[in-house]
């Protein structure tokens, strides 16, 4: 769960680093996302030569989030750090994810992302 102003890792390999979240999308009144919804960011560091440059404006979808995601079958999932995948309608930027992905992340629509990562939680 992240909300404006929150600096977040990016877990695939498109050449941005942080990024800055600035709008959480959804509706006006929206303030925080939660797991596989979707944000704009601004990027903050970035690797030199790559697709996404400093201070480019993206979208990202949420893959993980310290706050605890509750399953219906009553686990409970968290993960270490705040970390997003860059989005261009709807199909990552990059051709790499790292770290572990949430099933919900399948569930919410985002099958590429799922199948590009390395392991589904």
């Amino acid at each position: 769960m992240i909300q404006e102003r929150a600096i977040l890792k990016v877990a695939d390999n498109s050449g941005a680093k942080t990024v800055r979240c600035f709008r959480v999308l959804g509706g006006s009144r929206k303030r925080y996302a939660r797991i596989g919804e979707v944000f704009v960011a601004s990027v903050q560091t970035a690797e030199p030569r790559k697709q996404v440059k400093k201070k480019d404006v993206v979208r990202c979808v949420l893959v993980r989030s310290r706050a605890p995601i509750r399953r219906r079958d009553g686990t409970v999932v968290r993960f270490d750090d705040n970390a997003a995948v860059i989005i261009e309608k709807q199909e990552p930027k990059g051709t790499r994810i790292f770290g572990p992905i949430p099933r919900e992340i399948k569930e919410k629509g985002y099958h590429t992302i799922a199948s590009l990562a390395e392991e589904l939680v």
